[in-house]
């Protein structure tokens, strides 16, 4: 079993359980004590789990387990490189007064990895963002309306008429799929409705989207390709597509995970980086 196929595998057992123990867990994966504890360690870090002397337990205790275990077993598919695109993405914003974050796993490690600073007023239509900037020094706005129980994302005419009313300086958006043909796109028409609206008022629009879902269509377009500022993703990305959004003067940034965030706000001293403006290794940039 992969080490991300094991953890999870724990976060299903929190999920269900609460709790969980090292000892227990080691047992019945069949693996040290220690492998557990690192385990752990890792998903702590990313906020997943609170660990406790001897175990963990759940960070934050949602009304349906297998809620909290989907979406954060989708946060570990492709964990690193989707922690080093939110990273750069919080330093392309670092200057922005009133920003519109959307929803998904990618945006919401982009809003751990915020800094909380006054003066930041933050839109949005997640609850999981929402919880996770609320209590920080950050002013929140959450979009109300109907509850996507699967995503806890609000959804229908009262947060579209909630995001409407915002002008913002950048908007911060994930996606299920990349391309020139069809643009940004999401899997739910509604969800993609509500960040539709929040679009029409925003000077920079920036997707953070992992290399796997470029080339890739889904339901319903969100944003035409032309009208993105920058897309923040990882080498993995196909390069023809790449190419093909570049020649549309999208700027696009590969972020090597593991690799040192800039320095400065939104700056790049002590970083080495190119604008992806052709294919192989000048459609790179590296942070």
């Amino acid at each position: 079993m992969l080490a991300v196929e094991r953890r999870i595998k724990v976060l299903e057992r929190i999920a269900a359980d609460q709790a969980v123990e090292v000892s227990s867990l080691a047992r019945e994966f069949g693996v040290s004590e220690m492998t557990i504890r690192r385990d752990l360690r890792r998903l702590d870090r990313d906020g997943f789990v609170r660990r406790t002397y001897g175990g963990a337990t759940t960070r934050v205790v949602r009304s349906a387990g297998a809620f909290e275990a989907t979406q954060n077993a989708r946060t570990l598919h492709h964990a690193q490189e989707k922690r080093a695109i939110a990273m750069r993405a919080a330093g392309l914003t670092a200057d922005a007064r009133v920003m519109f974050i959307g929803v998904g796993s990618t945006v919401e490690q982009f809003a751990r990895l915020t800094a909380p600073r006054d003066g930041l007023l933050v839109i949005t239509q997640s609850l999981v963002i929402a919880s996770l900037l609320g209590t920080r020094r950050v002013s929140v706005i959450m979009a109300g309306g109907m509850v996507r129980q699967d995503e806890l994302s609000c959804v229908g005419p009262a947060a579209v008429e909630c995001v409407q009313r915002y002008n913002t300086d950048v908007a911060v958006i994930g996606a299920a799929g990349v391309s020139v043909r069809r643009g940004i796109t999401d899997l739910d028409d509604q969800e993609a409705g509500v960040i539709r609206a929040a679009l029409e008022k925003t000077e920079r629009i920036i997707v953070l989207a992992d290399g796997s879902k470029f080339g890739d269509v889904a339901l319903s377009t969100v944003v035409p390709i032309h009208r993105v500022s920058a897309i923040v993703t990882d080498p993995g990305a196909d390069p023809v597509e790449v190419e093909r959004i570049a020649a549309e003067g999208v700027e696009v940034i590969l972020v090597e995970p593991g690799a040192p965030a800039p320095a400065g706000k939104g700056g790049t001293a002590g970083a080495q980086f190119m604008t992806a403006a052709r294919r192989g290794r000048e459609s790179a940039v590296n942070v």
